[in-house]
């Protein structure tokens, strides 16, 4: 009689078992996030003008997310090149927190090497974030024009007056703008982060303000009134801007994101969103971080860019309050505003939670927070 062959059976060892398991959960996750990507419809403003919805099925859309800078004290587009792992990474966690929305800060040299010199290799990269978004569920909010770093502020920008800056920044919104157009993952585009008007203080660099642990995050469009107005320069911003992505998408979202100065003096005016610039605008962003104590006076500065466009909260957190409060702010600004943008810096719960330091406490209370908050 013929030895019959035995062949051996594989032993299935923990980490085979682990290799397996995770095989098939990145299939799962796969094809949710291409099915997601197939669904995604283009964001429009509703007709009520009151909040969002997605152009064909008309389903409401509420705009929920992250500022999404990179890992903390970094800027994305200083690791993208060479890390691209841990971004996709951190958009597969943000969309496990439950955001559809990111808001990424693109900052102007990474994207021009010259005022009418684009970088193709920079917009390339750009469209691949733009589809890892898509992949993931998650729509962008394209931020622009953004100098965060002094250092990175190249000398032939510097060096432009004040026409030949708007020019550069136009040139910029027409190459961005042709590479989001008819994205599905598209949001928006916002203009700038926190512009503002008027002369540099003492010892302040000539464009640039707000510095914050070494960032920049305010930026000014005008330095010298020359007899204008403030709220004039603004209109005049802002309508240079629009034009220049017009040329290139007529429909995409185009908002800017500013600083609500009634918070901090009473019935302070509102350069960008008058009546001249909102006209070019599809929908009003605020910077809006609630202060302790002071809940109702802040929401009470949301009824200032009541002007009849929905209200985005482009960024809040619970730097100058408690968790408990942010939460309550959350909470009652859901009648006056249509959506919510918080912060993530790279880092998940529980990376926050054993890295057993106060600022990444704090972090990880807000995230879980989050999760629980959203609609």
């Amino acid at each position: 009689m013929a030895h019959a062959i035995v062949r051996p059976r594989p032993v299935l060892t923990v980490g085979l078992f682990l290799a397996v398991a995770s095989a098939i959960l990145a299939a799962c996750t796969a094809g949710r996030v291409a099915a997601a990507a197939e669904r995604m419809e283009r964001v429009r403003v509703a007709a009520d003008g009151r909040g969002f919805e997605l152009a064909e099925s008309g389903t409401p859309f509420m705009p929920w997310g992250f500022n999404y800078l990179g890992e903390f004290g970094t800027v994305l587009e200083e690791y993208w090149a060479d890390d691209w792992a841990a971004i996709e990474n951190d958009f597969r966690e943000m969309r496990a927190l439950g955001a559809n929305v990111v808001r990424l800060h693109l900052q102007l040299p990474t994207y021009m090497a010259g005022p009418d010199r684009p970088r193709p290799e920079s917009l390339a990269r750009l469209r691949r974030l733009l589809d890892l978004a898509g992949d993931h569920g998650l729509r962008v909010d394209v931020t622009g024009l953004c100098l965060y770093r002094i250092k990175d502020v190249p000398a032939w920008l510097d060096a432009l007056d004040e026409p030949g800056r708007w020019r550069a920044q136009a040139c910029f919104w027409r190459e961005v703008a042709s590479v989001c157009r008819d994205h599905p993952a598209v949001f928006c585009l916002d203009l700038m982060n926190e512009p503002i008007v008027g002369a540099a203080k003492e010892g302040e660099p000539a464009w640039l303000a707000g510095e914050m642990e070494g960032f920049h995050f305010v930026q000014r469009i005008a330095r010298e009134m020359q007899g204008r107005e403030p709220a004039a320069v603004a209109a005049a911003w802002v309508a240079a801007m629009t034009a220049a992505i017009r040329e290139v998408d007529p429909r995409v979202l185009v908002t800017v994101g500013v600083i609500p100065w009634s918070q901090v003096w009473p019935g302070a005016a509102i350069l960008f969103y008058t009546p001249e610039a909102a006209r070019h605008l599809d929908f009003v962003s605020v910077h809006l971080y609630p202060r302790a104590g002071r809940i109702d006076a802040d929401l009470a500065v949301l009824d200032d860019y009541a002007i009849g466009k929905p209200v985005v909260i482009e960024e809040t957190f619970p730097l100058n309050c408690s968790q408990e409060e942010f939460d309550e702010f959350v909470r009652r600004s859901r009648g006056r505003a249509a959506g919510w943008i918080g912060h993530h810096f790279g880092r998940s719960i529980g990376e926050h939670r054993a890295a057993d330091d106060a600022r990444d406490a704090v972090m990880a209370e807000f995230l879980e927070s989050w999760r629980r908050l959203a609609p």
